[in-house]
């Protein structure tokens, strides 16, 4: 990730989850850079006094809520994926990489597509549309893509959660 481009999570075990504080650079994230917030939307702890969380925090909040199995969560804004969202409708088909193994697509010749979703200003506004959208269906591969916004991927640990954006 770029300078202050995206954010990170990682749940705890009392599903809140510590997600890095707003404008922090995340080639250099220290433990106070980071602000714990619960799945209320409630600040829990904040280790710096002038940190406050991601304006994307409630991207990471329907993540889990709708996943009980994300126990990370990477949002991350990378020219490519705004690149590539540009060329798409609904959704962003993705070719028979052997990456997409690391998606859990174990096939030959596998057909697999991202959810392309739009992007708004009021970032709640998207969580709330990847609440309605997976609120009653359950998720392809865990990530989506925001038009002209990012990449977001959960996964069931950190490690796999950046496994899963470097794809």
């Amino acid at each position: 990730m770029v300078g202050t481009a995206g954010n990170l999570s990682a749940r705890l075990p009392d599903d809140s989850f510590w997600i890095t504080a707003s404008g922090k650079p995340k080639g250099q994230l220290r433990e106070q850079d980071f602000v714990r917030v619960g799945l209320d939307g409630g600040v829990k702890e904040v280790p710096h006094p002038d940190s406050r969380p991601s304006a994307e925090t409630s991207i990471h909040r329907v993540v889990y809520r709708l996943f009980p199995q994300a126990q990370a969560c990477y949002h991350v804004h990378s020219v490519e994926a705004n690149l590539v969202s540009a060329w798409y409708g609904e959704q962003v088909e993705l070719p028979p990489l052997e990456m997409l193994k690391g998606l859990g697509v174990w096939e030959e010749q596998p057909h697999v597509c991202l959810p392309l979703l739009e992007n708004h200003l009021v970032v709640e506004r998207i969580a709330q549309e990847i609440e309605a959208r997976w609120s009653t269906e359950s998720s392809p591969v865990p990530a989506l893509v925001i038009r002209h916004h990012g990449i977001t991927v959960w996964a069931d640990s950190p490690q796999a959660a950046l496994n899963l954006s470097r794809s």
